[in-house]
């Protein structure tokens, strides 16, 4: 494994930092240590580069949307600050010349993108350029742009150009999507998309793929179903590897600071890349889950880690009204932290012992200050009172910090209980536990029930999500009395069609299982994890009463405390187990595996055919008559061979159950945990080419192919 546990994010972080210290590497700094202040929000000890005269130099960023995206979700603007950067602006915005400052570009290599350089450069905008791009610039536009500004006359003020290879978003430590838009599902399952653009799609994810694995410094062994986009993108990434294997003088495996594994032949020091395609299952796109982080993305539309609620402008006057404000949920958040992955419940009970915890070590320094309140004291005082409490008073800027990101997480646990309440989600979401045990006359009554939920999007996914389960036979007729009471409902069954297309295929990929290590006592489980809900501290707990809530706060909460999240591996977290350690995983999961093709981009063996554009839609079975696979089947120890590491890479589409359910059989399973012990420990990396919330997906996605079936 890697040395310092670096995570993606933190490779990616390190990456950016070099960029904007003009690709010069950090004065003998970890990338593990790019934000050691994270844990209590505070400006991390950076080591920009200085000019001639001992100063920092100073700097104007320019980015695309993708750059901005790739930026803002890792880093804020103090951070940039801290490395120099006085400025940031869109490349496509109004600019303003500030001919005495250098230039960071950070952008997709396209022709539009060139010209607004070039166009920059001519105007002499800046001073010295600095260009760094996301993936690697097509040679055609590399000689167009050199053509562009040896006609300018402007190519002295180019100072660098590099291909960083960071065409992808981290959202958490080990989750990433390549940010192609919420239609990549649609693009793959339709037949109205040209053979083109779909080759076109899949040349985005290749190299988006191939900037993740280049960032994580080691050539993966990948693996993957046959047939389908799956195949496709596993072909290309393969022969894009080779290629620059073989005809790279210094390859960006071999380049110092990369991890020894990296150069390694041997395969099981090499983390293993699993793709699939989302149809292998649509669940986890549909479910409604019970984790922080999943409420957080469904209920309140979290996108590169930011969200916006609704909170009220006076706490203790609420006939006031309420008020929109945006948090940003990042890596110096240390209860987000440490709660992303755990259970709902669980949340609110932390903040309760975390305010506790606050209110404690700020009595403490108001004590020994004879002050009301931490607000009334002054970093900057110099009194002898306050020399006196030196050390008290050092404690004043993360008190501060943390007080704000307590707040911030009380509005959000607010806007969740606010929609755990209106949708009901708390029934949804046991229903789905036991979705299988469900009876049609179950589904169809819940259905018809016009209490059970507002929101009729709730319903249909649930539906969707027994339809997906079911081993029942379900009749036409009784198909027409399901639409029915879902339109009665006010839903739109569009998505339907499509979905009935998908049935047996997904049927036929699904996998969900409880883990083979014990579980703990359900009545004592129950007791420890709800607790939270009956401890809430007071502010909060009178605040949902009285405020937002109102009377049906302690219905709400009665409510949720009458089941347990039910501990499952889902499909994807079964087909990670099965190629990462077979010799535990269940003979049904092996078995779905079996069959996956083998890519070895080290591998001296021939690389055969890449698959047709159309079978990435079409399927099938890795080629026409006569063709050869670009991959090979796996032997019988290639198949029983062990990962420590992976990337699991699902095309159309991510979700965080997945994440979150990556995460915890990883935790759960490697040499750390107790129920593990002697184990390896074990790494999943997740991404997806857009996580995408149920709304759009149902909405936007299958509704779209429903429309064309």
């Amino acid at each position: 494994m890697l040395a310092h546990h670096l995570t993606l994010r933190d490779r990616q972080v390190a990456s950016i930092e070099r960029i904007l210290n003009l690709n010069h590497s950090a004065l003998e700094q970890s990338p593990s240590q790019h934000d050691p202040a994270a844990s209590n929000g505070l400006i991390p000890n950076s080591a920009p580069i200085l000019n001639s005269d001992g100063d920092p130099i100073w700097k104007v960023l320019v980015f695309d949307n993708l750059g901005r995206d790739v930026i803002s979700s890792v880093l804020r603007v103090n951070d940039l600050r801290a490395w120099g950067v006085t400025i940031h602006l869109n490349i496509n915005s109004v600019r303003h010349p500030i001919p005495d400052v250098p230039v960071l570009y950070l952008l997709e290599p396209t022709a539009a993108n060139l010209a607004a350089i070039n166009a920059d450069l001519a105007r002499n905008l800046y001073a010295d350029a600095y260009i760094n791009f996301l993936y690697s610039i097509p040679r055609p536009l590399m000689e167009d742009f050199a053509l562009q500004i040896a006609e300018s006359g402007s190519s002295e003020q180019v100072a660098q150009l590099y291909d960083q290879y960071l065409n992808f978003v981290v959202a958490e430590p080990d989750l990433f999507s390549l940010g192609l838009g919420r239609e990549t599902y649609w693009a793959l399952n339709s037949a109205q998309v040209k053979d083109e653009d779909l080759d076109n799609l899949v040349d985005r994810i290749v190299s988006g793929l191939f900037s993740v694995v280049v960032t994580m410094g080691a050539i993966p062994i990948i693996r993957c179903p046959k047939g389908g986009a799956a195949e496709m993108i596993a072909a290309k990434l393969d022969r894009k590897l080779r290629d620059h294997i073989l005809n790279s003088k210094d390859n960006l495996f071999s380049s110092q600071g990369q991890r020894p594994s990296s150069a390694a032949g041997n395969p099981t020091s090499r983390p293993v890349l699993v793709i699939v395609d989302r149809n292998v299952d649509l669940i986890p796109m549909l479910s409604h889950s019970w984790t922080y982080q999943s409420l957080v993305h469904d209920v309140l539309k979290m996108r590169l880690n930011r969200i916006t609620v609704e909170t009220l402008i006076d706490e203790d006057n609420p006939s006031k009204g309420s008020k929109e404000r945006t948090y940003d949920l990042n890596s110096s958040d240390f209860f987000w932290s440490r709660n992303a992955g755990v259970p709902f419940p669980q949340v609110a009970e932390d903040i309760d012992v975390e305010l506790t915890k606050y209110k404690e070590d700020s009595s403490e320094i108001t004590k020994k200050s004879g002050k009301s309140s931490i607000e009334d004291l002054d970093a900057n005082d110099t009194s002898s009172t306050a020399l006196h409490m030196k050390a008290a008073i050092a404690k004043l800027p993360e008190l501060r910090e943390r007080k704000g990101i307590l707040d911030m997480h009380m509005n959000i646990a607010t806007a969740l209980l606010k929609g755990i309440k209106d949708r009901q989600l708390d029934n949804f979401y046991q229903i789905e536990e036991t979705i299988t045990k469900q009876t049609k006359a179950q589904i169809l009554e819940l259905l018809s029930d016009e209490a059970k939920g507002k929101e009729p999007l709730d319903k249909l996914r649930l539906f969707i999500i027994w339809f997906l389960s079911t081993e029942q036979d379900i009749s036409r007729s009784e198909m027409e009395r399901f639409e029915a009471a879902l339109t009665n409902a006010g839903c739109d069954i569009t998505p339907l069609a499509y979905v009935k297309s998908v049935r047996e295929i997904t049927r036929m990929t699904m996998m969900t299982s409880a883990p083979s290590q014990p579980a703990p006592p359900t009545s004592s489980a129950g007791t420890e994890l709800f607790r939270g809900f009956s401890s809430i501290s007071n502010r909060l707990t009178d605040r949902l009463r009285d405020g937002a809530l109102g009377a049906n706060f302690e219905n709400l909460i009665s409510g949720v405390k009458n089941f347990l999240p039910a501990n499952k591996d889902i499909t994807l977290t079964k087909i990670a187990e099965s190629l990462m350690d077979p010799m535990s995983a269940s003979s049904s999961a092996i078995a779905k595996t079996e069959d996956y093709l083998y890519f070895d981009p080290r591998s001296a063996n021939a690389r055969g055919t890449m698959p047709a554009p159309s079978q990435a839609r079409h399927g099938g079975g890795g080629g026409g008559v006569g063709m050869q696979s670009a991959g090979t089947n796996a032997t019988f120890g290639q198949r029983r061979q062990g990962f420590s590491e992976a990337i699991v890479f699902t095309v159309g589409g991510g979700s965080m159950d997945e994440y979150g359910n990556l995460q915890e059989w990883a935790k759960r399973t490697s040499g750390a945990g107790t129920a593990a012990a002697g184990a390896p420990r074990r790494r999943v990396v997740y991404g997806s080419t857009e996580l995408v919330n149920a709304e759009d997906f149902v909405t936007g996605e299958l509704a779209r192919l429903g429309k064309e079936m």
